[in-house]
């Protein structure tokens, strides 16, 4: 059933893209419709710092959220922690989300991996007017309502190697804060210090994992075409007596052919302050297609009580920058003809030689294969000890060698025997 709700909200994504001003009417028959199937989650809107749960933009976003078993750039940050120590490619990007009314989010984020070991860190800003008005229209406070977090990431990959994509464990240590403008009392006075009693901070954390693994594969590519990730975000105690949107995160990500990803999220929420008030669970369902080499498409469905989205998007992409442009048909919020848009800018920043360093290595092991058919097993080894040297993980290489040492052994066996004989 759920399944096919996904495919229905899929198709009913693409066909809302084109709708005009006129049509917004029909908008809330759709809403209360699908809310109907759905239903409404009776603990929504009891957790703190709502930001946490609104992405900044990029790919992620435009696959509804399925993201954490991808995590492949640097979007990976607000899902994954994981993913920077498997991550490909240095990348800074910047993201604009234009969310609900007047409400804005702003945020950047670098990521960048030596070895094993992959490093990010990033920022974002939620920003919407705040304007008091008393019984007779006049306003009487005014100011900005605003949220922030900063994240740090650190993951490292153990067991990597030429046939096993490894195991990255990741963490992201995480602050947040949200600021309030002051209010007034029953005399329209403004209250000094209101405000302030109702900002907050508050630090956190996100622990993942992250594999990737060969299944089904129907094409030739060193790459991985199925990972596997478990997440908990937003880990830490409550804010003011809130408690933080902690969610437990399970997800799958599978590349049936070359240019086209699947991937699913399950997400349990918890209420770390009383288990009984956590939201029902909810589910990503999100698919990615290289169009061509410049041009990617994307979409996706969150299927969750009372609050499902509807996302499509598409990524040009050149030599060193990308531009992300994603749709949201957000069916918590008032719909409108243009419901909301985020866009983002990646930079890439390089590979620090990796790609490079690859094509050596593999040169190397070639030209040893092609000493070794030609019987000249001392340029063999020495091709083959140079790949190991450039690459330790090198298991092909490896692999020839100690096939090269066991030739050496028997023929040392037989010529022993031989002396025997005589």
């Amino acid at each position: 059933m759920r399944l096919k709700i996904a495919v229905f909200c899929l198709i009913l994504s693409f066909s809302l893209l084109p709708v005009g001003a006129a049509d917004a009417d029909n908008y809330g028959n759709i809403t209360g419709y699908l809310n109907d199937i759905y239903g409404i989650d009776d603990n929504a809107g009891l957790t703190a710092f709502p930001i946490l749960n609104i992405p900044m933009g990029g790919r992620s976003e435009g696959m509804a959220g399925a993201f954490s078993a991808i995590a492949d750039d640097v979007s990976f940050l607000e899902f994954n922690p994981a993913g920077s120590s498997m991550l490909q490619r240095s990348e800074l990007a910047f993201f604009h989300n234009n969310w609900i009314a007047d409400t804005k989010i702003e945020g950047i984020a670098y990521a960048t991996r030596f070895g094993d070991l992959g490093v990010a860190a990033g920022l974002k800003w939620l920003y919407t007017p705040f304007t008091e008005y008393n019984y007779y229209g006049e306003r009487v406070s005014g100011g900005y309502y605003s949220e922030g977090a900063a994240i740090l990431n650190a993951s490292y990959n153990f067991f990597s190697g030429y046939y096993f994509s490894g195991l990255s464990l990741g963490m992201s240590l995480k602050g947040a804060f949200r600021m309030m403008p002051d209010y007034t009392d029953e005399l329209d006075k403004k209250i000094d210090g209101s405000g302030m009693s109702q900002s907050a901070a508050m630090a956190m954390a996100d622990i993942g994992l992250l594999t990737r693994f060969n299944f089904l594969k129907t094409y030739a590519s060193r790459e991985k075409n199925a990972s596997a990730a478990l997440v908990i975000r937003n880990l830490g105690p409550p804010a003011l007596e809130e408690p933080l949107p902690t969610v437990v995160n399970a997800a799958v990500s599978y590349k049936p052919i070359r240019p086209l990803t699947l991937a699913f999220d399950f997400n349990l929420p918890l209420n770390l302050m009383d288990i009984s008030l956590s939201e029902l669970p909810y589910a990503a369902l999100g698919i990615s297609a290289n169009v061509t080499n410049f041009l990617s498409m994307r979409a996706g469905v969150m299927y969750k009580a009372g609050g499902s989205r509807v996302t499509v998007g598409s990524a040009i992409i050149m030599d060193k920058i990308s531009f992300d442009v994603n749709y949201s048909l957000d069916l918590l919020t008032q719909l409108q003809p243009l419901n909301r848009i985020s866009l983002a800018v990646r930079l890439d920043l390089g590979d620090s030689g990796r790609a490079q360093l690859s094509e050596e290595v593999d040169e190397l092991y070639l030209l040893g294969l092609e000493a070794y058919s030609m019987g000249n097993l001392t340029d063999a080894r020495i091709c083959w000890e140079e790949a190991i040297r450039l690459n330790p993980k090198y298991e092909p290489a490896r692999e020839s060698l100690a096939m090269l040492e066991d030739r050496e052994d028997l023929r040392e066996r037989i010529e022993d025997l031989y002396r025997l004989d005589f």
